[in-house]
């Protein structure tokens, strides 16, 4: 039997110290559970991440992505200093965690410092859990341009603001103006109502409105989330060309709300998705749940179907390879493929007519067999060469972690 192949699929959106709190926050803390006081909760995790448990996370979670069928990832760093915000001896040993994880796992990474400079749109100071994500903008730039130097075949550098209320409008301009102008840069925007009334409140438009009005967004921007968008906010970043960057179960996860699919991809929008907060590490869930999310709120079916893509399956996985490949913004991605199990029950029968439409809505076994990145095997027979080895390593880091 031919070889059942497809593309690699890029995971855009990604925190990957998160992965170690995940179902860790699913006890209610406050009769209005929301994001936000989730967020409490994940700023005292993060209080604890050093650079080594930064590694064994990451690795670990990689591990899982490449035998998931992902091979890029978008990592949002901004984990940067020491707890008390002092930065570290070498000031990129968190950054430099996350990029030897991805090394020795094998998975391509596009790496995206984060700029974080205030704790809301009126400026306040970054709280006392925020410190260790802060830069001032001089500190940010040297960052980025140490980093740059480490970049390979399968390590691009980019930066990402983490979102209009935590980088001052002059600062984004400033750090625009500065850097290489080919480098892919991702933002946060739009994820939560609250968000979007004080933008609205403190700069007279919508997040999404104000950015496209304020800067040159075009293909390099991913705009991560943009769950909350008007009508024209929908059409301005199609016409941009920036990807966006949907997250569907951390998006469910953290109450976040839909994104709305139909009319991005009928204005002709780009889109590929992420895992975010990692309480999932599966390409095949985020592609089902777009899908199923959209169905649940139109009560209709085949959402991201088109006249040129009838499979939904197809649809959906074409457009996220094809907006992740942009958004990771890495030319050897396009050389990356998964081989998928001919033997898996759930494959009995395939054919190039329903292939797409098999593994995404199909079930939920594992249908990856072998994983290739840049034309290096890095999953065989499903299974990463190393994967023992990481997980043992995260075990202990775990275990330091929640001894407390």
């Amino acid at each position: 039997m031919t070889e059942l192949r497809l593309p690699g699929l890029p995971n855009i959106h990604c925190h990957a110290f998160q992965r170690a709190m995940a179902g860790l926050a699913e006890r209610q803390s406050n009769p209005a559970d929301s994001f936000w006081t989730w967020r409490e909760m994940m700023y005292r995790f993060a209080s604890r991440i050093d650079p080594d448990t930064q590694y064994a996370i990451a690795a670990q979670l990689y591990v899982e992505m490449l035998e998931a069928g992902y091979t890029r990832v978008c990592e949002f760093h901004y984990l940067h200093h020491q707890p008390d915000g002092q930065p570290y001896a070498e000031p990129a040993a968190m950054s430099q965690a996350v990029i030897a994880a991805a090394r020795d796992t094998g998975i391509g990474l596009t790496l995206l410092p984060v700029l974080y400079m205030s704790g809301g749109f009126d400026g306040r100071p970054l709280s006392e859990r925020q410190r260790r994500f802060g830069h001032g903008v001089e500190d940010f730039l040297t960052l980025v341009e140490s980093l740059r130097r480490e970049e390979s075949q399968t390590l691009r550098i980019g930066i990402a603001l983490h979102s209009l209320r935590a980088v001052p409008p002059e600062a984004m301009a400033q750090v625009l103006n500065a850097v290489d102008a080919t480098m892919p840069v991702h933002i946060h925007i739009a994820e939560q109502t609250a968000e979007v009334d004080e933008c609205m409140a403190l700069r007279g438009a919508r997040p999404v409105e104000w950015l496209l009005a304020n800067a040159d967004v075009d293909e390099r921007w991913t705009l991560v989330h943009a769950t909350h968008v008007s009508l024209s906010e929908v059409a301005g970043m199609a016409n941009a060309k920036a990807v966006v960057a949907i997250c569907p179960t951390t998006e469910a996860n953290l109450g976040d709300g839909l994104f709305p699919l139909r009319g991005f991809i009928a204005a002709g929008g780009r889109f590929g998705i992420g895992s975010d907060s990692n309480v999932s590490v599966s390409p095949v869930e985020e592609l089902r749940w777009l899908e199923y999310g959209q169905r649940l709120v139109l009560r209709e079916r085949n959402i991201a179907a088109t006249p040129e893509h009838a499979s939904s399956g197809e649809s959906l996985y074409r457009r996220a390879v094809q907006g992740g490949v942009q958004s990771c913004a890495q030319s050897t991605a396009q050389g990356d493929r998964i081989v998928l199990d001919e033997s898996a029950a759930l494959l009995v029968g395939v054919t190039t007519h329903d292939l797409h439409d098999r593994f995404v809505f199909a079930g939920n076994c594992n249908l990856v067999r072998d994983v290739y990145v840049a034309g290096r095997q890095v999953v065989q027979g499903g299974r990463h060469a190393q994967a023992e080895m990481i997980k043992q390593r995260y075990q202990a880091a775990l275990g330091r972690l929640l001894a407390d």
